[in-house]
């Protein structure tokens, strides 16, 4: 079993930025790849980011990718999210996913956390 915690999330302006961390915790928690997907309103849950817990290799949409950064601290079990350069079509729900291989199904996930970027 692994257990997901996002927070970071909050109301920013335009051009702003916000951190996200997820906090996992499992005992097998470096079999998997952590991702971030995000939902807005009215729309379905869409890949944002990922990374592997022991190679470091990640992946990023094209919408994000130049201003997000994803990163990973082993000796806390956490992911982060580093948002810059923030846009009001990143408002969404964001939730930290445990995925069985980079890219793979989703294993697990967190109960997602608020990003609201007002312009």
């Amino acid at each position: 079993q692994v257990q997901l915690v996002e927070s970071g999330g909050g109301l920013v302006q335009a051009g702003g930025s916000l951190r996200l961390s997820c906090a996992a915790s499992g005992r097998t928690l470096s079999r998997y790849a952590m991702g971030w997907f995000r939902q807005a309103p009215g729309k379905e849950r869409v890949f944002v980011s990922a990374i592997t817990w022991s190679g470091g290799s990640t992946s990023y949409s094209d919408s994000v990718k130049g201003r997000f950064t994803i990163s990973r601290d082993l000796a806390k079990s956490t992911v982060y999210l580093q948002m810059n350069s923030l846009k009001p079509e990143d408002t969404a729900v964001y939730y930290c996913a445990a995925q069985v291989v980079l890219h793979g199904p989703t294993a697990y996930w967190g109960q997602g956390t608020q990003v609201t970027v007002s312009s």
